[in-house]
């Protein structure tokens, strides 16, 4: 008799169903959880994210392929940069560190770059837990952690993240650190493409200050890791809970060790002008940190989406067109001409919010000008006076907008 279903484990199995029969699911990365904070009223974009689905080519099979993401040849210079940038156990990494975020500690002569292999993402997250606990636990050295693996629990499901590194400083508070490939020329760069690194830079920092928040609540001299004493095995790299785990229980103040410092200031490296030479830039994300963990928090929760999609819904690419389009179009979405530059299914929604004639496809600024009014022919027909409550201010803005062109189009004329 098979183990009774616990509501985890039938929120596994019910987006296993939406991702389609033996579909991979595709991880959940910080730049798609910062384009998702940015548009948290997309339920659409919530439970196909959550699901894993693989919306590029969920995309291509609606037949609205899309051009979002970087080219091969962007992906092999950011590598070949990213390289270089941690070379010599990261030597140069650390020492842009020390002289953007830290002058007052001694000089990185040395540090300490553990090994993160570990089996499965939850292995690498608990691995990396217990080596920023190690770092913390032992002040007055750097340490550089090279690609942590960092969990955050986002609208009801997991969501794993991966840094280009974390630095611990001898003070034993933790800095993310951003290796981007767009240059930085004459000391600054592309203010949106900074402002993009800062919003991904802002998902990382909320995950580690729920790793710091759990090893501040552990007792000190004790290695919890994930809510659990952890173990690693003799000879073995992986980090294994040790059994039986302790229940959590309330810590004094005498006994609770302090919670570790996450700073919000990051480190951004970029190439200096045109070389492939380092160059970095400290970065306050307290604003794009603020409004991020805002959103993320308004997010539908994944399960409450799921419960409300007829039974049967599946969102595989191998499904004939029809039932595919009939299956996204039962999930609501909450286009913005910004989803373009943030998401597979862009065109698409796009197409749909066209034919609707939504006013959402002209962008947010104008939908929230217009009040009640939420398509193009409504606002029309009240701009011509034929609809539209006159004491409505959009109402009233729009009739008046209208005689003054039709004034200036009569003067033109004569």
């Amino acid at each position: 008799m098979p183990p009774p279903r616990t509501r985890g484990t039938a929120l596994r199995h019910r987006l296993a169903e939406l991702r389609g029969p033996d579909v991979p699911a595709k991880a959940l990365d910080a730049r798609a959880l910062a384009a998702l904070a940015a548009n948290p009223g997309c339920a659409r974009r919530a439970i196909l994210d959550g699901a894993g689905v693989n919306k590029a080519a969920l995309a291509s099979a609606l037949g609205s392929p899309s051009a979002f993401g970087q080219s091969q040849f962007a992906l092999t210079r950011g590598n070949a940069f990213e390289a270089r940038v941690k070379a010599d156990g990261g030597a140069e990494l650390l020492r842009l560190v020390h002289e953007k975020l830290d002058r007052t500690a001694e000089p990185p002569a040395e540090a300490r770059v553990p090994d993160l292999t570990a089996t499965g993402p939850q292995g690498r997250t608990a691995r990396t837990a217990l080596e920023l606990r190690e770092a913390t636990a032992h002040p007055g050295a750097w340490t550089l952690l090279d690609h942590p693996m960092l969990a955050l629990d986002v609208a009801g499901s997991p969501a794993f993240l991966e840094p280009d590194a974390v630095v611990v400083h001898p003070d034993g508070s933790w800095t993310v650190v951003e290796i981007k490939s767009f240059p930085l020329l004459d000391g600054s760069a592309d203010p949106a493409k900074v402002g993009a690194a800062a919003r991904q830079a802002a998902v990382y920092v909320l995950a580690l200050e729920e790793v710091a928040a759990r090893l501040g609540a552990e007792p000190e001299g004790r290695a919890g890791v994930e809510g659990a004493s952890a173990r690693r095995p003799e000879g073995s790299n992986t980090v294994a809970p040790s059994i039986p785990a302790e229940a959590p229980r309330r810590r004094s103040a005498q006994d609770r060790a302090p919670s570790p410092r996450v700073r919000h200031r990051i480190l951004l490296v970029c190439p200096r002008d045109f070389s492939n030479l380092p160059a970095a830039s400290a970065v306050d994300i307290r604003k794009q940190r603020a409004v991020t963990a805002r959103q993320l928090t308004r997010l539908t929760r994944i399960e409450d989406i799921a419960e409300t999609l007829p039974e049967g819904t599946c969102f595989s690419p191998e499904l004939p067109t029809d039932e595919l389009t009939a299956a996204v179009e039962s999930v609501p979405a909450t286009y913005a001409p910004e989803c373009l530059s943030a998401c597979e299914l862009a065109f698409h929604c796009r197409a749909r919010s066209r034919e609707t004639g939504a006013v959402t496809s002209l962008g947010r600024p104008v939908r929230a000008e217009l009040g009640g009014l939420t398509t193009v022919e409504g606002v029309l027909a009240a701009a011509r006076g034929e609809a539209g409550d006159p004491d409505d201010p959009a109402v009233a803005a729009l009739r008046r907008a209208a005689a003054l062109r039709a004034e200036a189009l009569e003067a033109a004329c004569r």
